[in-house]
């Protein structure tokens, strides 16, 4: 009946604490996680005495143990308990006699309702005419007629309403009334003859057992055979084996303990199978979680006798059976229970609060035993010996591991006198520690009051940092504690380390922990102390810990109001316990143990996740490195709080890559400019120094001032002549130009770790590092330092780093990664190094500059993608070594979580997310505005104005527009002369579907314009972002109401204003109420600028699930706030299933519509990580439903296999899938990558027919071929490399033709990842045989604001991809394109659409609209880039999807260059931009995909080169 899970994932071991001649400062009972309410009812009963507390005086230990740690033994409990007991038990009895009771006058109030009945059926119905047509003299009577013949019960109620209306009203009140009290009364008598019959039950079972000694096992035999498996506790085997030794000695070889960890199941499996099948009599198991591990030892384990699982997988904790205890449910209507009085115990345990549930268990786990040892019954003895076996597991120590199985032997085996079992040797459950002391502190209040007497750094006013740890740690003596400690205090900050279980952290943080800034201090608890930040070596939630992972964030909101009251940061530092450190320094954090340590923590709001140690074989081993990194970054967060804002320092950086296409000071969906502007006056209201900035301060000269520091001339120069450039511009802006130059001589002592170092700093990773590698490797890759062929090398050959100073704040641009044509490369080559340049960049901000902190400005930057661990920062990870100790905090766009939790783990990143700008419709405009009206015209009256079917036809082909809506599939265009020969009615449907077509693209939606941080939408953008969430939900004038509503406005009056006040449905007022929430989030856009004041002062920023309003709801705001992914256990998430299954049907179906009903034989399916964070999975599932394959879940809810549908119920063959996946998608949710490969594995060695699975055919194939691995169907780029270098290749025009694209992409993803060792292993013949099957292409598009033509990755993965199937598959003679099919997951339609469909209908409503155009030119920089770089895009799908758009570019060049106002206002806030749109359209017309005339050919060449003049002045 307990609610069983997991506490914690560490388990027995070790022998006590390690602190020598420990002392209590307090009795047992005052620990914390004995509730208060226990207490009270204890004084109630008169039972609990202060001075009677001496019976749980501690008592010496033996002399092998006492030297090392303490014992606390709980004497049993005297006559007060037995009273308290007794008093309980009474209450039992009396209830039990209040029950009978009720029974009993229950029954007679049946009878008395009865006896009505029939007395009301028996005057009702005795007249005459009434006794001729029936005898009705009771209910029965009644009921029986009505039953038996039905005819005349209709003629007797009839005569009865005609004869008196009264009576008959009268019987069928009454009657009815009656009637339900019957029920409600024979109800709760059928329940409580079950709830005896289950009494029944269980007395019978306990007859059975009544004996002891004939519950005994192995009475004949006279040995015990014990199987023990252990999962996330590998590093206690020594321990367990340890005992079984000493086991086997103490009892004659009776006692046989074999021990095995999940690892032997996964590696050596007939070897735990034999040993479990060998006359087993005991299964111990504990920490047990992996799917398979725990589905295989339930098919093992079922049969042996008795069971004990601890803290696994709840369906394996069922299993528990320990005499007639078991964890297992009964049926429904039998469902066992505890008796009452033990009910009446748990009940006085825990807050009462749905988030303290799990602390209460623990103390009923502890004092469980204690209380039912004085309750009559066996079923009561097996659990009290459950719990005593738990007790001896919990407090760990080789003599508790030892006696708790000698007392699982004694009890359920063999007796076995002779075998001493000493009673547990018990600790507190929380407490605080110090290697420098024996004591266990209580309180951390009782620990300071030590510390600042006897405490190393006492007196020093050092910063003081709370660290929770593992209980079992402490008990098992892991040194990395005792080291910890030391590292934060040779650090300078005062530790204080308090020892939990792990479900309790909140309570301790919430109770135990202040700080100066936690205004309310209602909540806390005597012993609490102030401290300035929070670490936890444990991970997980930081409500229920482990428990609380079981359903990831539901307590989250809780942990967020406790951390936000804090107001301190709360970092996640813990040593790596389920894999180790070696693996983890060849391939970073993988699967669990990433999500132990970034995902859940993450949902809380934690920063700065630093792993500082992990397992070398099976010991835990801390990296001292590692923890200089922590505490160094610990000291500048408390430091930012404790400065006062006008001495801190501030770093802005902006982007501008790629380069020379004006992406300087440009961000995605940001408008730079302004936001600067908006940052400046924000810091300084803030009292920062940002130096004398005008009032009327103008971001885009902030801007143009940062272009022209990269001068080549005056950088060859040196700082001096960049810190000329542009002086008086700097003075009427307030601030300075600031250029420093950094020798190779400094930069490479910057980059040289202290010689000093050695194998204690380093500890054990698989090789020492010299304490000059990071300069080597800068200079095997690049030269020498400081040589002239460098980027921004000064004559004397220096690094010149140059930006903008406003008083305390500095504003740069983030460097060039690599050499120009080539600049990305960097990012894809794990071995390569960041440029010189780059790397004295970052340096000089910490050391030269001496930043407090540094602001990424806007999403996103390179430096979270430099080489190194991909999940996991290790000492040598390029983007730890450059941040540093720097806190960095990062402006994202909210609908981005899944690019952002790079920033955050690799890069440290505290994201402040910010709002995407208002959504707009694309209207119609020039020919499809005009067109439009004519076939509107057309349709009114088809006969009349049939005179204009010649302009509808020419005007549908000046737009271009038969290529998206063709007449027929043989006879796309028509012409003028072709109107004689089609029927009236057949132009009339196809101007129905053209008419439809334009309505669509009428109303599709864009990002209109950019965001500017920290602004509140005006009423006009109000209106946007509401129109487009309601959409035909909501009428206009309701929405328009809503914006123009001032204040606090009820729904009442704005449905009042709209003139709906008297009579509102229920769904308008509830859709007026979503509204009026979502204008009063939206107008809480001020918090961005807020929270990035409050994470530079060093404050806790709140977490949010990143995601955007359109498709994630209101939950998504406010913004400013630190935004996360999700749960990988849980993806694809239900709703996704459905909807990946549902658009996996239609893509089907679309292709067999064009491919003469055959169905697909291969799908690549793109894979990403935003997308499958926004859609919780939807492109999983629709690879589930080509397979052929549903979700099955373990106890807690996670997915823990794919499970393959019998074909019989699939109806249709398997269809194979080639799994492209992003790089972010390969790290973030491994676990999903290895049940799709085992899913592919499992479906490749399915005996089924190779014409009914695709996936078997084309595996057999290649093992036929001799290809090795041929079920190989997860492919991405190199492990720890991210990108396709298609895009790149485009940019720098290096490219010949899109086959070469094609080449290009498949060299980049040729890497296969799944289970095991198949971590990034080039498998190209796999890929390249099953691109020469694949018949169609899949991508999801999951926003709004990141369409197909938006940003160049979709040409470079999707177009590419493509490609190289057309060309793998002409290789072989299929000739043709590959279908591809693009699912808009974003709205309410989501039908698959072809991609060149798709294509022409976002360049219709976004590159080529007027009102996107003008949204964009009216933002000044950023919006010029965007332009740009979606000509930039238009030409990588001419070369990767042999896309036609020549429409496209003529539009195009209408627009944004033959309009001279608007190429002027280009040309102004952002030439190398409008430079761009120039040469893409000149590269178009030269690579023949722009059908364009040399006139206009050599009008844009000329602009071009006019351009490229002026940048030459420029520059």
């Amino acid at each position: 009946f307990f609610f069983c899970s997991s506490t914690h994932y560490v388990g027995s071991g070790g022998c006590g604490p390690p602190w020598p001649n420990t002392t209590t400062t307090t009795n047992e009972h005052s620990d914390t996680s004995v509730d208060k309410r226990f207490k009270d009812k204890a004084n109630e009963n008169e039972w609990w005495d202060e001075e009677d507390a001496s019976c749980h005086r501690p008592l010496p230990l033996p002399l092998p143990i006492q030297r090392r740690c303490r014992r606390l033994r709980c004497r049993a409990l005297e006559s007060r308990t037995e009273k308290f007991l007794s008093d309980l038990e009474k209450e039992s009895e009396l209830a039990l006699a209040k029950r009978d009771e009720e029974k009993r006058r229950k029954t007679e109030e049946l009878e008395g309702i009865q006896d009505e009945l029939d007395a009301l059926y028996e005057v009702t119905f005795r007249g005459e005419e009434l006794k001729r047509i029936a005898s009705v003299t009771s209910a029965e009577d009644f009921r029986k007629l009505g039953k038996e013949d039905p005819e005349a019960f209709k003629d007797l109620m009839d005569v009865l309403r005609e004869k008196d209306a009264k009576v008959w009203k009268d019987l069928q009140t009454k009657s009815h009334t009656l009637s339900l009290k019957k029920m409600e009364l024979e109800a709760w008598l059928k329940e409580e003859q079950a709830r005896e019959a289950v009494a029944e039950e269980e007395e019978e079972e306990e007859e059975e057992g009544a004996s002891a000694e004939g519950f005994l096992l192995g009475s004949q035999a006279g040995e015990a055979n014990i199987v023990c498996v252990v999962g996330f506790e590998r590093f206690n085997l020594s321990l367990y084996k340890k005992v079984a030794k000493d086991l086997s000695k103490r009892s004659a070889g009776r006692i046989r303990l074999q021990v095995f960890s999940d690892q032997d199941i996964e590696l050596h499996p007939e070897k735990v199978q034999s040993a479990l099948k060998d006359s087993c009599d005991i299964f111990f198991g504990s920490l047990l979680f992996d799917y398979d591990t725990v589905t295989w030892l339930a098919e093992q384990v079922a049969d042996i006798p008795v069971r004990f699982v601890f803290e696994s997988d709840l369906s394996l904790m069922s299993m528990t059976q320990v005499g007639s205890f078991t964890m297992a449910m009964k049926d429904p209507g039998k469902k066992a229970g505890p008796p009452p009085a033990v009910k009446k115990i748990l009940s006085l345990f825990g807050s009462g609060r749905e988030e303290d549930r799990m602390v209460g268990y623990l103390s009923m786990l502890k004092f469980g035993p204690k209380l039912l040892k004085y309750l009559p019954g066996q079923k009561v003895r097996h659990l009290r010996n459950w719990l005593n076996v738990y007790n001896y597991w919990n407090q760990a120590g080789s003599s508790n591991v030892s006696s708790m199985f000698t007392l699982i032997v004694n009890e359920y085996v063999q007796k076995m006198s002779d075998v001493e079992m000493e009673q547990v040797t018990e600790m507190p459950s929380q407490g605080c520690i110090h290697p420098a002391t024996g004591e266990i502190f209580e309180t951390p209040a009782k620990y300071m009051e030590w510390y600042n007497k006897a405490g190393p750094l006492a007196g020093t006013g050092a910063p003081k940092v709370a660290i929770l740890l593992y209980r079992k740690h402490v008990l098992t003596e892991q040194q990395y504690i005792l080291q910890l400690i030391r590292h934060f205090e040779q650090d300078g900050l005062i530790p204080v380390p308090i020892f939990i279980n792990g479900v309790e952290a909140h309570t301790v943080v919430r109770d135990l922990l202040t700080t100066k800034y936690e205004k309310d201090r209602g909540s806390l608890k005597k012993g609490f102390v102030e401290v300035d930040a929070i670490v936890s070596t444990i991970g997980f939630p930081l409500v229920g810990g482990p428990a609380g992972s079981i359903e990831a964030g539901r307590q989250s909101e809780v942990s967020k109001e406790i951390l936000q009251s804090k107001n301190v940061p709360y970092v996640v530092a813990a040593p790596l316990l389920i894999q180790d450190i070696e693996s983890w320094d060849r391939m970073g954090m993988t699967g669990l143990q990433s999500i132990v340590l970034y995902a859940l923590p993450e949902l809380d709001g934690a920063i700065d996740t630093v792993a500082i140690g992990g397992l070398v074989a099976d010991d835990i081993f801390l990296i001292p490195e590692r923890v200089k990194r922590l505490t160094s970054r610990l000291h500048k967060w408390i430091s930012l709080r404790n400065k006062p804002n006008k001495d801190s320092k501030v770093a802005v950086l902006l982007y501008g890559f790629p380069p020379g296409v004006g992406a300087t000071g440009t961000a995605a969906l940001l408008n730079v400019p302004n936001s600067l502007v908006s940052l400046l006056k924000t810091l300084k209201d803030e009292g920062y120094d940002v130096g004398s900035i005008p009032d009327d301060l103008n971001g885009d000269d902030i801007i143009e001032m940062i272009r022209s520091l990269d001068n080549p001339r005056a950088i060859s120069a040196g700082a001096a002549a960049v810190n000329e450039i542009g002086e008086k511009r700097m003075e009427k802006l307030g601030g300075s130009v600031s250029a420093s130059e950094v020798s190779p001589a400094q930069l490479r002592d910057w980059l040289t770790f202290p010689r000093s170092w050695g194998p204690t700093e380093w500890g054990p990773i698989p090789f020492l590092p010299d304490a000059s590698i990071l300069a080597q490797k800068v200079e095997s890759q690049w030269g020498n330092l400081g040589n002239p062929s460098h980027l921004s090398v000064s004559g004397e050959g220096n690094y010149v780093v140059s930006g903008l100073q406003f008083g305390n704040v500095w504003i740069g641009v983030q460097p060039l990664l690599g050499v120009e044509g080539d600049p990305m490369r960097l990012l894809f080559e794990r071995d390569l190094t960041p440029h010189p340049q780059y790397a004295a960049f970052y340096s000089w901000l910490q050391n030269g500059f001496e930043a407090d902190a540094v602001l990424h400005f806007g999403t996103h930057g390179t430096v979270e993608w430099l080489p190194g661990s991909p999940v996991g920062n290790t000492g040598l990870s390029w983007s730890d070594v450059l941040l540093g100790n720097l806190p960095n905090i990062y402006v994202y766009t909210a609908n981005n979580p899944s690019e952002s939790i790079i920033a955050k783990r690799r890069g440290y990143g505290t994201i402040v997310s910010h709002n995407v700008p208002p959504y707009g419709r694309s209207g119609l405009y020039k020919q499809l505005a005009i067109l439009k009206d004519l076939i509107s015209d057309f349709r009114e009256d088809p006969v009349s104005s049939a005179m204009l079917k010649e302009t509808i036809v020419d005007t549908m082909a000046a737009a271009g527009l038969y290529a998206d809506c063709p007449y027929t599939e043989e006879k796309p265009k028509i012409t003028v002369s072709d109107l004689e020969d089609i029927a009236d009615s057949d132009f009339i449907g196809y101007m129905n579907r053209v008419f439809t077509y334009l309505q669509v693209v009428e109303n599709r939606l864009f990002s209109e314009g950019l965001h500017v941080i920290g602004r509140a939408p005006d009423e006009e953008g109000m209106y946007k972002y509401l129109s487009a969430y309601f959409g035909d939900r909501m009428p206009d004038d309701l929405v328009k109401a809503i914006c123009q509503a001032k204040g606090e406005h009820t729904v009442e009056q704005i449905l009042e204003r709209y003139g709906q006040a008297e009579a509102p449905t229920t769904s308008i007022s509830e859709e007026v109420e979503t509204a009026l929430s979502i204008r009063n989030l939206l107008m809480k856009n001020t918090e961005e600028t807020r929270s990035l004041v409050r994470a530079l002062n060093g404050e806790y920023i709140p977490s949010v699930a990143g995601g955007d309003l359109l498709r994630d709801g209101p939950g998504v705001l406010p913004t400013g706030r630190n935004i996360h992914a999700l749960d990988p256990y849980r993806m694809p998430s239900e709703a996704a299933f459905q909807r990946g299954t549902s658009a996996a049907k239609q893509i089907i179906a679309q292709h067999q519509d064009q491919n003469n009903g055959e169905f697909p034989e291969t799908c690549a399916v793109a894979l990403w990580g935003l997308d499958s964070i926004k859609t919780k999975g939807d492109a999983v599932a629709i690879v589930l439903h080509l397979v052929g394959a549903k979700t099955e879940r373990d106890s807690t809810g996670r997915i823990a296999r794919f499970e393959l549908i019998p074909l019989a119920e699939l109806g249709r063959p398997r269809i194979d899938v080639v799994c492209n996946m992003s790089g972010i998608f390969r790290d973030t949710f491994q676990n999903v990558v290895d049940l799709l490969d085992d899913l592919f594995a499992r479906a490749a060695e399915s005996d089924e027919p190779l014409e009914m699975n695709f996936i078997r055919k084309h595996t057999e194939e290649m093992a036929a071929k001799g290809i090795d691995r041929g079920t190989s169907r997860l492919f991405s780029n190199p492990s720890g490399d991210y990108g396709s270098m298609v895009n790149e290749r485009v940019g720098s025009s290096n490219w010949e033709d899109g086959t070469e694209l094609g080449d290009t992409w498949v060299s980049r993803n040729a890497f296969s990842y799944g289970k095991g060792g198949e971590k990034g292993n080039a498998r190209p013949e796999v890929l390249e045989s099953l691109l020469k099957t694949t018949d169609r292409v899949v991508q999801e598009i999951d926003s709004v604001e990141y369409g197909l033509t938006d940003i160049q990755e979709y040409y470079a993965n999707t177009g590419a991809l493509r490609k190289a199937a057309e060309t793998a598959r002409n290789s072989t003679g299929r000739k043709g394109k590959v279908g591809c099919s693009i699912v808009e997951c974003f709205g309410e339609e989501t039908s698959p659409k072809e991609l060149e469909d798709v294509l022409r209908m976002e360049y219709r409503s976004k590159l080529l609209n007027p009102k996107w155009a003008d949204a964009m030119v009216s933002q000044g920089s950023g919006g010029a880039y965007e332009i740009s770089v979606r000509m930039t895009s238009l030409l990588g799908w001419n070369a990767t999807a042999d896309f036609e758009s020549d429409f496209v570019y003529d539009q195009a060049i209408e627009t944004y260059v033959d309009n001279e106002e608007v190429a002027e206002a280009l040309k102004k806030a952002n030439p190398q931009a409008f430079a761009n749109i120039l040469k893409r359209s000149i590269e178009a017309a030269r690579r023949g995909f722009w059908n364009a005339d040399e006139e206009q050919i050599e009008k844009l060449t000329e602009m071009y080169n006019e351009m490229d003049k002026l940048l030459e002045g420029v520059d």
